[in-house]
């Protein structure tokens, strides 16, 4: 219908009523932790095939994390005995530098491109680097060979096996990682042992060659596996996002948790084979105790994925990192030379720590979009890198200062325990409110 203008004799339409809710238009959500669950498959075979790729991607690399101990005390005594325990540190902790330094390249690249392009790579570069440190001898050699070479490629295949996931899993995404995550903590298992049983026989050397071996068959499953769900984001923008820290703080304090769970970590995981040499255990035995803490490692990595899909992922950190601080102060701190107590925090450790690996991506999940968790993901873990590079070498300037005893170190680890604890606690209630609920 027309009304008549009387003044200027122009007819004008008849104006309806704006309905908002008439209209179906799917804008972007300002939620960070908005995403349709409906599109996820969280389940059935491509999905658990991903994480069977991303269990193959995390054996080698995580578990040649998780094989510290052994590799620090075996080298210590051998290779680098007369290398200060000070300068041999920045081999190990350079490793797990950067693994997690890499993924703020590494997961832009996921983001944009097939993913079979970081993981060859990787594959390549891993057992290369395997290869390279069973012929080395000296300081620099190692460094370069293990620490570098074996740290960057250990990032090519852990980063975007965790974000492969995230793609493919919405509601069990922590039980998914969790799961996926239990191969390090096997890795661990299995690499100490072939080290244990065949460097004294046939040589450190071929020991290491072995575990090259059995890298190159995993990694090949692992390349053939691993697959994205969501298309190429090549839109994905710069590498590292760390103005999202300024202006996000639920992903800011979610970030200082992760630097601090990190920092601590792997202080137990590289000293409790030379703590137990202190202690006055048989070799054997020592070495024995870093396969302990990762089969503790195993369940530990996949019981709090399945808890934290229950009760929520930062619940489930808070509760892990005050038992971890507990056990290192109350445990390990009172061990003394008592074997069957420094094998029992082994093992308890082992288990309790494995939420600061298989959870600490899914908590960025948590609190950022799905299409960016390849950049948040790396770009939290940028920053976390930084507390795995000094977390060691400063726990064993603590223990050259203290003449060799181990006590200033443990209550250095257990201190830095306890502030993760209270930076996952402090996270939580930013990201998700202060009153009790899932989250």
């Amino acid at each position: 219908m027309k009304l008549q203008n009387p003044d200027k004799g122009v007819s004008t339409p008849n104006i309806t009523p704006f309905d908002q809710s008439s209209l179906d238009i799917n804008l972007p959500r300002d939620d960070p932790n908005h995403d349709n669950d409906d599109d996820y498959p969280d389940g059935g075979l491509q999905a658990w095939t991903v994480v069977l790729g991303a269990w193959c991607a995390m054996m080698p690399s995580m578990g040649l994390l998780n094989t510290l101990a052994v590799l620090e005390a075996w080298l210590g005594a051998h290779e680098l005995a007369s290398v200060p325990k000070t300068q041999s540190a920045w081999i190990f902790s350079s490793y797990a530098f950067f693994l997690y330094f890499c993924g703020a390249q590494v997961g832009p690249v996921f983001d944009a491109h097939d993913v079979r392009i970081v993981t060859v790579t990787g594959s390549v570069g891993m057992v290369a680097a395997l290869i390279l440190l069973s012929f080395s001898t000296e300081f620099y050699q190692i460094f370069l060979s293990f620490g570098v070479l074996g740290g960057v490629s250990a990032s090519l295949l852990f980063n975007p096996s965790l974000a492969a996931i995230g793609h493919w899993f919405s509601e069990r995404r922590a039980f998914a990682t969790g799961v996926a995550c239990t191969a390090g903590g096997l890795g661990g298992i299995v690499f100490p042992l072939v080290i244990l049983y065949l460097a004294p026989t046939v040589g450190f050397p071929w020991a290491i060659r072995v575990i090259a071996l059995l890298c190159a068959v995993i990694l090949a499953v692992a390349c053939l596996t691993l697959r994205k769900r969501l298309p190429d984001n090549k839109t994905a923008g710069a590498a590292i996002d760390l103005r999202a820290l300024r202006r996000d703080a639920k992903f800011a304090a979610t970030t200082a948790a992760i630097f601090l769970v990190e920092f601590a970590v792997f202080i137990p995981y590289t000293y409790i084979s030379s703590y137990a040499f202190h202690a006055g255990v048989p070799p054997q035995r020592a070495y024995l105790l870093n396969a302990l803490l990762n089969a503790g490692a195993v369940p530990g990595r996949a019981l709090p994925g399945y808890v934290a899909d229950r009760f929520g992922v930062f619940n489930t950190m808070c509760v892990t990192a005050c038992a971890c601080a507990t056990f290192i102060l109350a445990l390990w701190y009172t061990a003394g030379q008592h074997e069957d107590m420094i094998t029992a925090f082994a093992v308890i450790f082992g288990f309790w720590s494995g939420a600061a690996i298989s959870l600490t991506p899914v908590c960025v999940g948590q609190v950022c979009r799905i299409e960016d968790l390849g950049k948040r993901n790396g770009t939290a873990f940028f920053v976390a890198s930084f507390g795995t590079l000094i977390g060691v070498p400063i726990a064993a300037a603590v223990l050259e200062r203290d003449g060799g005893a181990y006590g200033g170190l443990i209550v250095f680890g257990g201190a830095f325990y306890f502030a993760a604890f209270a930076a996952f606690v402090l996270a939580r209630g930013i990201a998700g409110g202060w009153a009790w609920r899932k989250f």
